[in-house]
């Protein structure tokens, strides 16, 4: 029984080592510049997957991505294989030394979020609709940028420190015709 003790008390410890930072991936190429990359058309494809390992939910999304007077405008268009359609608009904007805010309109207060090299980690809470009410969760964003038209996002969604689920989205930028 000690030695199981000392064996999860072990793993804990090195899983809290591990966790990753955004500055870890400075450096890296591309470097992401949210504020570039979304300007313009960009499609994208993701699922939601249950803490269990089930995928629950799966869409597609259309953004165009605009600046106003410095802020990233993201005019997101989601279409879900369920039929259900939803949209959302993302103002984004840059403090410089790679820090950004955000706001939405089911986003709680402002996201905040930190850019290193190709990668973005970008945290919120959001006032989420699920089977007739509405979870207020927390959005922990992982974006890394592949090459010039891809890139790969993560997110944990978490409430009172509960993981949820993770949600994937792949990312393509539409090249102007």
């Amino acid at each position: 029984m000690r030695k199981l003790i000392f064996a999860v008390i072990g793993v804990l410890t090195l899983a809290g080592c591990s966790e990753m930072r955004v500055d870890d991936f400075a450096g890296a190429t591309p470097t992401f510049k949210p504020e570039e990359y979304f300007q313009g058309r960009t499609k994208a494809w993701g699922f939601f997957q249950d803490r269990f390992g089930t995928i629950k939910r799966q869409f597609v999304v259309e953004i165009d991505g605009t600046i106003d007077n410095g802020t990233l405008v993201m005019n997101e268009s989601f279409a879900y294989a369920d039929g259900e359609k939803a949209t959302r608009v993302w103002r984004i904007t840059p403090l410089g030394n790679g820090e950004y805010e955000g706001t939405a309109g089911d986003v709680v207060g402002t996201a905040r979020g930190k850019v290193a090299g190709n990668a973005m980690n970008f945290a919120y809470e959001i006032d989420l609709p699920i089977q007739g009410s509405t979870w207020r969760v927390h959005f922990d964003d992982w974006m890394l940028q592949q090459d010039e038209e891809v890139m790969v996002n993560k997110s944990t969604i978490t409430k009172f420190g509960i993981e949820l689920g993770e949600v994937f989205i792949f990312f393509r930028r539409i090249p102007p015709s």
